[in-house]
C-alpha cells in the first residue's frame, strides 16, 4: 500500500507545473466534447457522428478555431450546437480561469498552487491579483457577449423577420462565437449573406477585436484610456500593432480584390469598404468570412496567411504568435540592426528573458508551419496556396478555409487537430508541459564569438 501511495504521489507531482495542468485541462475538455458530440443526440439525423468528425469539431471549438469538416447547422442538432457553444466558452475563458472561479465560489479562498495555475492561464503579473482578475475576466466576457447578442438579436428580428426565440438563439450563439474568436456560424456560407449589412458585420467585428486584444490590455485601457503615456509596453505594442494591421489589411484587400468579380467586385463602394474591413479583422483568429475565401487572388491569400500567423493579443481569446510577439520581434531586429546592446521599447528596456521567448515562439512557430505544410501537401492533392492557408489557419486557431477542410484525409484531419491544440496552448506552453521539471544549471561555460550570417 505504501509503495502504491508513493507511486501515485510521484505521478501527481509530475503535473504540478501550471503549463502541464493547462495542457491536460484542454485535452480533457476536448475528450469530453468528443464524447458528447459522438452521441446520437448531437446530430440532426440521429445517427452517431464518426469519432474523427466529433474529435475535430470538439478540438476546433475548445481551441476556438472554427474549422469544420461538416456544416454546423446542417449536421448537428440543437443539442450539438449548444455543446459546441459551451466548448467555445470554456476554451475562450480558459480551463484554469473557470477552475479558479469555481475554487473562489466553493472555497472562498485560493491556495498557492491554484493561484499559480490561474496566473499561468490569465497571464497575470501578480499572483495576489488572480482572484480579482479572474472575476473581472468572467464578468467582462459575459457582459460583452450579452451586448453583442442583444444587437444581433434585434437585427435578426427587425431586418430578417426571425421569430424572437430563433433570433435570441442565433444572436447568442454568434455573440459567443465572435467574442471568443471562434468563427463557428450557423449558415453554410458563414456570414457571406450579410456582407453588406453593417448591423451584423460591425458588431461581430467589434466583438472579435475586443476579444482579441487580451484581458490585461482591455482592463488597462479601461483604467487609463485618457493617458496613453502611462500605458505599459504590453498595451502600447498590442494597440499599436493591432491598429496598423487592421488599416494595412483593409487597404491590401481593397487594392487586390477591388475588381475581383467573385469577391469585392460585385459589391457597391460602401459594401466593398465594409467587406474589406471585415476580412481584415477576421484573420485576428476569428473564422467568420463575408467573402468567398476560395475565390480570392493568391496575393490576398498570402496577406491573410501573414495576418493569421500574427494573430491577436497576448492572454486573449485569439491565437497566432500574438501581435505582442510580432511587435517585440520588430524592436529586437531594429536594435540589432542599429548595433544597440539593449532592446528598448519607448522608455522601457525589454528583459532578456522576454527576448528569448519572442525569438523562440517565432522560430518554433515557423518551423511547425513549414513541417505541417509539407506533411499535408503529401496527404492531399491540393495546391500549396490552399494547404499553407489551411495549416496557418489551424495553427493560428483562425478557422478560415479555402474549402478543402472536409476533403482532407483522416490523417490530414488528425494533423489539423494537433495543430489547433498546439496553436491554442502555445508552443512554449506545450514544451514546458512535456518537461517533468525545471533544471537549473549551476555553472557557466566560457564564452565564444561565432560568425553569424
Amino acid at each position: 500500500m505504501k509503495l502504491r501511495a508513493r507511486r501515485a504521489t510521484s505521478f501527481l507531482n509530475r503535473f504540478q507545473h501550471p503549463a502541464q495542468v493547462i495542457a491536460t485541462g484542454f485535452g480533457a475538455a476536448i475528450l469530453l466534447g468528443t464524447a458528447l458530440l459522438s452521441s446520437p443526440l448531437a446530430t440532426a439525423s440521429g445517427e452517431p457522428a464518426g469519432w474523427i468528425t466529433a474529435l475535430f469539431t470538439a478540438t476546433s471549438a475548445v481551441c476556438v478555431t472554427g474549422l469544420v469538416v461538416v456544416d454546423t447547422a446542417g449536421h448537428w442538432s440543437v443539442f450539438g450546437e449548444v455543446v459546441i457553444a459551451v466548448l467555445i466558452q470554456v476554451g475562450g475563458l480558459g480551463i484554469m480561469t473557470l477552475a479558479t472561479l469555481f475554487t473562489v465560489l466553493v472555497a472562498g479562498r485560493l491556495g498557492l498552487r491554484a493561484r499559480m495555475f490561474a496566473q499561468a492561464e490569465t497571464k497575470t503579473l501578480s499572483m495576489s491579483d488572480v482572484r480579482r482578475v479572474v472575476r473581472n475576466v468572467v464578468l467582462f466576457s459575459l457582459v460583452c457577449e450579452a451586448v453583442i447578442a442583444v444587437v444581433l438579436t434585434a437585427r435578426f428580428m427587425i431586418g430578417y423577420g426571425e421569430p424572437f426565440g430563433r433570433a435570441v438563439y442565433i444572436g447568442g450563439f454568434h455573440a459567443v462565437s465572435a467574442f471568443n474568436n471562434a468563427g463557428f456560424a450557423l449558415w453554410p456560407d458563414s456570414l457571406m449573406r450579410f456582407a453588406t449589412d453593417p448591423w451584423i458585420c460591425l458588431p461581430v467585428a467589434g466583438a472579435v477585436i475586443v476579444g482579441g486584444l487580451g484581458f490585461p490590455v482591455v482592463f488597462e485601457l479601461v483604467r487609463s484610456w485618457r493617458h496613453p503615456s502611462r500605458w505599459t509596453v504590453l498595451a502600447r505594442v498590442t494597440v499599436g500593432v493591432t491598429l496598423v494591421l487592421l488599416v494595412v489589411g483593409t487597404l491590401i484587400f481593397l487594392a487586390t480584390e477591388w475588381r475581383n468579380p467573385a469577391t469585392l467586385g460585385k459589391l457597391d463602394d460602401p459594401g466593398k469598404l465594409l467587406a474589406a474591413f471585415f476580412t481584415a479583422v477576421m484573420p485576428r483568429t476569428a473564422g467568420f468570412n463575408s467573402l468567398d475565401i476560395g475565390q480570392m487572388y493568391p496575393t490576398s491569400l498570402l496577406a491573410t496567411d501573414v495576418l493569421m500567423f500574427i494573430g491577436g493579443g497576448s492572454a486573449s481569446t485569439a491565437g497566432g504568435v500574438k501581435v505582442t510577439t510580432f511587435g517585440l520581434l520588430a524592436f529586437i531586429i531594429w536594435a540589432e540592426m542599429r548595433g544597440e546592446p539593449r532592446v528598448n521599447v519607448g522608455h522601457r528596456r525589454l528583459a532578456e528573458s522576454a527576448q528569448r521567448q519572442v525569438v523562440s515562439i517565432a522560430v518554433i512557430s515557423v518551423g511547425l508551419v513549414v513541417v505541417a505544410t509539407y506533411v499535408l501537401l503529401a496527404l492531399t492533392p491540393h495546391s500549396l496556396d490552399q494547404v499553407l492557408f489551411e495549416v496557418v489557419s489551424a495553427f493560428g486557431t483562425v478557422g478560415l478555409s479555402t474549402g478543402i477542410t472536409a476533403d482532407a484525409t483522416p490523417a490530414g484531419h488528425l494533423l489539423l487537430v494537433l495543430l489547433m491544440f498546439i496553436g491554442r496552448i502555445g508552443p512554449l506552453t506545450l514544451g514546458s508541459a512535456l518537461a517533468l521539471k525545471e533544471r537549473a544549471r549551476r555553472y557557466e561555460l566560457p564564452e565564444e564569438r561565432v560568425i553569424v550570417g
